[in-house]
Order: structure tokens, then sequence, then C-alpha cells
């Protein structure tokens, strides 16, 4: 077993250090699928766990709570609460007004709360640039800000007043823009707005005519009960138009900003797994082709299946625990950088992945590692020794209509349709392949040809940050998919060439020319793509509007983009198809005999 062990090893450093460039290739395909669905999984982390943070550190509330009805009425309403049995603490309450902000000639809704200077026991947000409320000044909250491009030292008009911007901060008590739950005075009616505090001296002369309503924060001894702690029964009418909101719910709604975003790019993440199972199944292939005489060797001295497909597997397995690693610290790396989901909350520096996607991230790509390299390592496992030490080609099927169809074809045509009829399953990565591309690209396509569907804030409307969101994710995907698209087309040209080099060495022997032998290795690649492209534009758009939009992109756009894959394909396969077909056709009998 030990000498086995060490055999299995020994071979594994031995490829690992000689097939440099493939194990590259491998890394790569693997990892973009792995980095993919990292950033997809960490989406939520990266709102989940900065609104935890920024809670500590603004001593965010448990429960905030509002009544359904403004002025001193809701005042006497709200004391009561600070002494329940289950509040530890509270702050408040705040006086709040529901006006228009207006800024660069943009009018928006704004929920303005009065502030003291002072820091308070719960609820207190944090400065980010700038200084907390002073009089004739207002803080602005960073979302919010980042929409409206303000800056500080700016002056903006709220409720028809003129205040200068003193400072941004970020608070765990709302949650970020646009869902701040701005609403009329005794309305149970939610619109989507902005947030700002101002002096608390200011808010009665801004409000102007409209009535205060009041807002209180409360620390619980319990922070899961949330409003339970006020309504146990959860159903008293006097509770009836009050607003309860917990620290799970404020997190929620903050997360459900990248919730299209996150989808994006977990489903993008299984097309791509395929496009990586494809490369790595076409870059298996290949090796396993090119080391039929090994295994034959192997074989010869005692090596029987099991440490044949060992030898194999345990190559695989060792790239996709290294690509797991190499995707999850991309992923992980790169989802703040590439969408910034927590400018709302305070900054939470360098964070370790949870135990979930680390988990997920390693099972997709050991699967991957798998899935593409068990079939064809079975398959060197359980050839003879006399087949795999003869290194021979595998004999085409004859069939009657396809010799009948081939007496009328050109030549390289002829070459291309007898090569997918040798590697039928070669011509199956191909067509899975490009639907996989053209779908991804179909789908962009389909967003892009959507209605703009901006927020609707009252006065103005202001784009939406979730479909900002959602198109970087899927052109993330679509630049992914093309990528590994690009790479599989390379690797499946380079596996075919190995695998066709006999027959078509006996072809150009019969007088075919190098041009017509390259061409028919790329039309050997064009021709499965057809297919591919023809089912990719409509799989892509009905992907997309299976969860959202209702538009289909125009005709010029899907044409333009089956065209261009099919021209990629054509392009990317040829050149290195007619170089391989000029090498003399003596040596390569020659290294066969």
């Amino acid at each position: 077993m030990a000498g086995r062990l060490l055999l299995v090893w020994r071979l594994l450093v031995r490829d690992l250090r000689r097939h440099r460039t493939e194990t590259v290739l491998l890394l790569v395909a693997i990892t973009a699928a792995t980095a993919t669905l990292t950033l997809g999984l960490t989406l939520n982390e990266l709102v989940t766990r900065p609104y935890e943070r920024t809670r500590d550190a603004t001593a965010g509330p448990d429960l905030v709570v509002e009544t359904g009805f403004p002025g001193p009425r809701a005042l006497d309403a709200l004391a009561p609460l600070t002494t329940l049995p289950g509040v530890t603490d509270h702050s408040g309450p705040y006086p709040l007004a529901f006006l228009a902000l207006t800024a660069r000639d943009t009018t928006v809704r704004v929920i303005v709360e009065g502030r003291d200077g002072t820091p308070a026991a719960v609820n207190r947000p944090a400065v980010t640039d700038g200084t907390w409320v002073r009089p004739d000044g207002v803080v602005v909250e960073r979302t919010f800000a980042d929409a409206l491009g303000l800056h500080l030292g700016e002056t903006v008009s709220v409720g028809g007043h003129p205040l200068h911007v003193t400072g941004l901060a970020v608070t765990a008590a709302r949650p970020v823009y646009p869902q701040v739950h701005w609403h009329l005075p005794g309305s149970n009616l939610v619109e989507k707005g902005g947030l700002v505090w101002v002096d608390r001296r200011d808010i009665a002369t801004i409000a102007g005519d409209q009535p205060l309503s009041y807002t209180l924060n409360l620390k619980l001894a319990d922070p899961e009960v949330g409003a339970g702690v006020v309504d146990p029964s959860g159903s008293n009418p006097y509770y009836r138009g009050w607003s309860f909101r917990s620290a799970r719910d404020i997190a929620d709604s903050s997360g459900r900003q990248n919730g299209q975003a996150e989808t994006a790019l977990v489903v993008g993440s299984w097309l791509l797994t395929g496009l990586a199972v494809i490369g790595v199944a076409g870059i298996v292939a290949g090796r396993v082709i090119a080391r039929r005489r090994r295994v034959g060797l192997l074989k010869a001295v005692g090596a029987g299946p099991a440490v044949i497909a060992a030898v194999h597997l345990a190559e695989y397995l060792v790239i996709g625990l290294a690509a797991a690693g190499a995707g999850l610290a991309a992923g992980w790396v790169a989802a703040p950088l590439l969408f910034r989901t927590s400018a709302g909350f305070v900054g939470v520096g360098v964070m370790s992945p949870p135990l979930r996607v680390v988990i997920a991230s390693t099972a997709l790509a050991l699967s991957i590692a798998v899935a593409a390299t068990l079939a064809p390592v079975l398959r060197a496992a359980v050839t003879t020794t006399v087949h795999a030490l003869a290194d021979a080609p595998t004999p085409p099927r004859r069939r009657r209509w396809a010799i009948w169809l081939s007496r009328r074809l050109p030549t390289a045509l002829l070459i291309g349709v007898r090569i997918n009829a040798r590697r039928a399953h070669r011509a199956r990565l191909v067509t899975v392949n490009t639907l996989i591309t053209t779908a991804a690209l179909a789908a962009v396509l389909t967003i892009l040809a959507q209605d703009d569907d901006p927020l609707n804030l009252g006065y103005a409307e202001l784009p939406d940050p979730r479909n900002e969101r959602t198109l970087q994710a899927m052109l993330i995907v679509a630049g992914m998919a093309c990528f590994l698209a690009l790479l599989n087309t390379i690797v499946s040209t380079w596996t075919a060439v190995l695998d066709t080099r006999q027959p078509l060495a006996v072809a150009r022997a019969l007088g075919a020319t190098p041009a017509q032998t390259g061409l028919g290795l790329a039309v050997a690649q064009l021709l499965p793509a057809v297919p591919g492209v023809a089912l990719g534009i409509p799989f892509g758009i009905g992907l997309y509007l299976f969860f959202d939009g209702e538009r289909y992109p125009p005709a010029a756009w899907t044409l333009t983009t089956a065209f261009g894959v099919l021209l990629a394909v054509a392009m990317v396969t040829a050149i290195p198809a007619v170089a391989a077909a000029r090498r003399p056709v003596a040596d390569i009998i020659r290294s066969a005999g």
C-alpha cells in the first residue's frame, strides 16, 4: 500500500512540474467558477457584518418605535415604553419631520430627525466626514449623499430652509437609502427617500406647519423579543398604525438592496460551473490522450485500474483544492471593491469568510474537478494494456448516411464533419460551451433592453442602485463567461489537434492540402457552435425574464451577438488549427510508428 501511495505521489509531483501550462489552465477554469459563487454568497455577508459592526459602533437600538400619530400625544404615548420590563436603556423620543430636500435642482423626499449635539446613550450616528449637528447645518446619511453627489460645505434646501452640509454619517437605526420608511404624519403608506439630521432646536422651524412625529430607540435585555416587549400579544388594537423596527428588520431591509445582484451572481456561478466543467473536461481529455502510452506501461508493470484512476484523479483533486482557495480569496476580496455594499455602514476592514462560504466554494471546486475528470479517467483505467501501448486512434463509426453525405462535401467541410463524427463527445462540449456563453451575453442584452425603472422619490427620480448592482453583477458573469469560453475553445482545438494528428496526416498523404486540413479543424469547432448559439440566445433571454423584466432585446442586438460569437470561435480556432496542420506529414507518421 505504501509503495502505491509513493508511486501516486511521485507521478503527481512529476506531472505538475512537467505540465505547468495545463495546470495553470485548470486552475484558472475552476477558480473563475469558484470566485463567482463566492461573490454571490458574499454579498449578504457584506451587509450583515458591517451592519453588526455599525450597531456596535453607534450603540444601535434593538427596537425603534414610532407612533401612528404626531404631536404631543405621541410624546405621551412613548413615555411609558422606557420603563417597560425588558427595556434596559433608551434614547429619545426625537422629533421627526417628513419633508423635501432640494440639492442641485433635484428635489426628493427626506426624513429630518432633530438631534442634540451631545452623544446619546442609544443610537448615536457615526460621523464619517465633517462634524455632527449644529445650528443652521445638516448631516446627511452617507448613501443618500452618494446618490445626490453631495459634499461637505454645499448648501441644500430642507423644507424651504437653506442649510449647510456639515457632515456625513451612518446609522443602524434605519435601513440605508432609499428604504428609510418615509411617510406622511399619521399615515402607514411607506415611501422611498433619504435621511438627514439637524439640530433639535431647528427642526420646529424647518417643519413649519407640519406637526412633528417622534421616534424612540430602545435597548432590550433580549433583542430577539423585538416588538413583543411592547405588545406581547402582537394584536393589541392600541398599537394599530404604530411602527416597530427591530435590528433584524433593519438589517434585512438593507440587505434586500443586493438581492437581485446576489441572485445574478449565484445563477451566473452555475453557468460558469458548466463552462469550467467543459474546460476541465477538455484539458483532461487531451492529457489522457497524450498519456495513453504511459497508462499501458503502468499496466504492463502490474498497476491495476484502481492505481491508474488514483494517479489521474489525485492530480485533479489537488488542483481543485488549490483553485478553491484561490477562488475563495479572489471572490471574497473582490466583492467589496466591486460592489461597495457597505457605503451606509462603518468599515469592517479585513474579514474572514464564514464557514458556509468556504464549504460551498470548496465543494464546487472539487465537484468540477471530479465531474470533468471521472469519465475519461475511468475510460483510461479500463483500457487494455495492448491498446494503451499501441496508442492507436479510435476508429470512426461507419454510418451509411454519413458516407453518402461525405462524398458530396468540400474537403475542408468533410474533414470537419468526420472529426466530429469520431469525437461526438467533444462536439457536444463545444455546443454547450457556446450555448452558455451566448446565454450570458443574451441576459446582459435583456437587462439593457429593460426600462430604466428609476426610484420615485416624490419630486424627482434617481437611478435605482439595485439595477446598477444587478447590471454590474451580470457584466461580471458575462465577462468571466467570455474568458472561460475563449479558454475552452483554445483547449478544445488543442485537444482536437492531438487526437487527429494521425488521421489528418493520412488525409494529407492522400492529397489534402495543409490549408484544407487546418480549415477542417476550424470547421470541426464551428459546426457544433452554431446550434449552441441558436439555443443560447432564447435560453439567456428566458433565464433573465424568469427572474425579472418583461421586454425582449431588439433583434438586431441578438443577431449581432450571435454572429459575433461565431466569428470569435472561427478566429480563435483557425489560427492554431492552420499552424498545427503545417507540421510535416513524415514526422507525424514517423512519431506514430
